[in-house]
């Protein structure tokens, strides 16, 4: 009988028509924040994030919006929004609920940090869902039953879990980190929202950071939504107004002075008035005609634990383009324009220096090498890196002979075992040389990289997909990742298009002008310094620029093609990058930077050439070629 009640409560529990309270309204009613997922832990206060309420309260059964989309910045709360929609949907509108993280691993340790806690700091909640102390409780890591519903967490990598059942309500978090496709079997937001297509009161809800244009989910589906922006009204003249990032301004090298200047009267605005702003402020559609999907966009400026000098620190702090680009994602909540231009070769060339071929420049502190395996030939460049991600073109070499035979590899063995003499005097080894896999002979590839000691070569392949990282390892972990063949051998996934558009961005930097340069002003972060090579060389650099194209699914893809035949320049040089990344210069300490200067007599200005080596010293170097008959 018990179960035949339970039947029957379930019943009756689903057939009961939806409450007309709101989900801000239960949440500060209801919700309690944990110690151990909120710094700020206590009763909910809505009043403290007020641009959530009407987010929040789309979500409600009562609201005619089918779709919310929020494309937000960082420390907006957004997650919590979603959360609290959950412990609504629990309580008081029960029913199938998908929850979708970027992977599996991601939705377990979501679950296990924020949805445990969430029915465990609120009292209304505990009864709800049953204690996870049998297999068949209903509790388990991505499953919670609750009289009338189920709440099931998955990863979007999962194809299984994105087509295991019918929801009502779909929570999508973080889209923009999802893969194109899952499985071979499509995108998977269009496979979880397929799950909800059987009910005529669905709730579909979008939330992410944004990230690369064109790419982005979060935008494309923002662009269309009803696109509401939160408008504030000024402390001073009243006039409200949508934050800009470019009006946090601050003196010099001073980001305890930034201040927000209002648009219309232009008095400045601390950050303690963002309370007293929030609490005022106002969404506005700017396409109110489409009532069925609502898009909020809110930046981080509007964040209650973001000041404008925490915000200020961040923006000084973005030096390069993989820090803006983070910086532009999460405080402007922007998409990153990817500049897929190649530079002009021409002023690369023009700008070229006469350093002698061979040699390592003052600020160079450690060499790599990046190798690169054609039908005839093996290329190679030797690369110094400083501070700042500095970097120096030390020598080029093309090593003639088929790689199927041992000479050309017994000519590559003795290029890495060359000194290479610093301006202080010192002799510098290659530290770190990386060589392609992905292409020609990759078995005799394979032998060779088998046959040295250590991790000092690295055998690896390219990641076209933009938004892969560089992907080496530093030292600490450099044999627990990577991806594993046969006999031992570890092949390490790089990030390619990501280096090459961080490549491009480098070469794009101006040198600074002589004077500055005498005055101690540093190049700019990344710059990218060349000795006397020939034309052909600065072709091959700048061979490949991003297209765009639609794949199989309809999806936009950026892709690198090439406008030249040849690119061994260019490639030869991202795999230095990856060899220099494994060595570990994205995460060197001051301190590490130090050690490697006091090494090399802390040489801190370039020594003057002698007359002799100025006699011997080429007005233009063409690229190196070493036959293996020299052996």
């Amino acid at each position: 009988m018990d179960a035949i009640q339970e039947c029957l409560t379930h019943a009756a529990l689903a057939l009961r028509p939806d409450p007309r309270l709101k989900v801000s309204e239960w949440a500060d009613a209801n919700r309690f924040l944990s110690q151990t997922a909120s710094g700020e832990p206590g009763p909910w206060r809505t009043e403290r994030t007020p641009y959530l309420r009407e987010i929040m309260d789309c979500l409600s059964p009562s609201s005619p919006v089918e779709k919310v989309v929020f494309m937000k910045g960082a420390q907006i709360g957004g997650t919590e929004a979603g959360n609290n929609w959950i412990g609504y949907v629990i309580h008081h509108a029960p029913g199938p609920m998908l929850a979708v993280q970027p992977t599996v691993e991601m939705a377990k340790r979501w679950s296990k940090q924020r949805v445990s806690a969430l029915i465990d700091s609120t009292p209304v909640l505990r009864d709800k869902v049953k204690e996870a102390r049998t297999r068949d409780s209903g509790n388990t890591i991505q499953s919670k039953e609750f009289p009338g519903g189920i709440l099931v967490m998955t990863g979007a990598n999962s194809a299984v879990g994105l087509r295991s059942m019918p929801v009502r309500y779909l929570f999508l978090d973080e889209v923009d980190a999802y893969d194109f496709d899952v499985d071979g079997e499509g995108d998977p937001v269009g496979l979880a929202t397929q799950r909800t297509i059987t009910f005529a009161n669905r709730k579909i809800f979008l939330v992410s950071t944004p990230t690369i244009q064109g790419f982005s989910r979060i935008e494309l589906e923002y662009d269309q939504s009803d696109k509401r922006r939160f408008w504030i009204p000024c402390p001073s003249c009243g006039e409200f107004q949508v934050l800009e990032e470019k009006r946090v301004q601050w003196e010099k090298d001073r980001p305890e002075t930034a201040s927000y200047y209002c648009a219309l009267c232009g008095n400045g605005i601390p950050s303690h008035a963002k309370f007293w702003m929030n609490a005022r402020g106002e969404w506005r559609a700017e396409e109110p005609g489409n009532g069925k999907a609502a898009g909020f966009h809110l930046s981080g400026l509007y964040s209650p634990w973001l000041s404008w000098q925490q915000i200020a620190e961040r923006k000084i702090a973005a030096k390069d383009d993989a820090a803006m680009k983070v910086y532009v994602n999460t405080i402007e909540a922007r998409t990153w324009a990817e500049s897929g231009e190649a530079p002009e070769w021409q002023r690369l060339y023009d700008r070229r220096e006469s350093y002698r071929l061979g040699t390592v420049p003052a600020g160079g502190l450690f060499l790599t090498a990046g190798i690169d395996v054609q039908d005839d030939r093996l290329e190679a460049e030797i690369v110094a890196w400083g501070r700042e991600r500095e970097s120096w073109s030390v020598d080029y070499r093309v090593l003639q002979g088929r790689p199927s035979d041992r000479e050309v590899w017994d000519a590559l063995d003795c290029l890495l075992n060359e000194g290479f003499t610093h301006s202080s005097g010192v002799r510098l080894s290659i530290v770190k040389a990386a060589i392609d896999t992905g292409g020609h002979y990759t078995s005799q590839v394979y032998d060779w990289v088998r046959g040295k000691h250590g991790d000092r070569v690295l055998a690896i392949k390219g990641v076209r997909s933009l938004g892969a990282p560089i992907g080496l390892p530093s030292h600490s972990d450099v044999t627990t990742q990577g991806k594993r063949k046969r006999r031992g051998l570890l092949i390490w996934p790089v990030g390619s298009a990501f280096c090459k558009s961080e490549l491009y961005g480098w070469l794009r930097k101006d040198k600074p002008t002589d004077e500055r340069l005498e005055a101690g002003e540093p190049h700019p972060v990344g710059f990218c310094h060349f000795p006397k090579y020939d034309e052909e060389y600065f072709r091959q650099l700048t061979a490949e620029r991003l297209v765009t194209k639609k794949d199989s699914y309809g999806f936009p893809r950026r892709e690198w093609h090439k406008m030249r035949e040849r690119n061994e320049t260019l490639d030869c040089r991202v795999y230095a990058r990856a060899a220099a990344s494994a060595y570990g210069i994205d995460r060197f300490t001051d301190a590490v930077w130090k050690k490697l200067e006091m090494a090399l007599g802390q040489v801190t200005e370039p020594q003057e050439p002698t007359q002799e080596i100025q006699e011997k010293a080429h007005p233009t170097v063409s690229r190196r070629v070493i036959r293996s008959s020299y052996l």
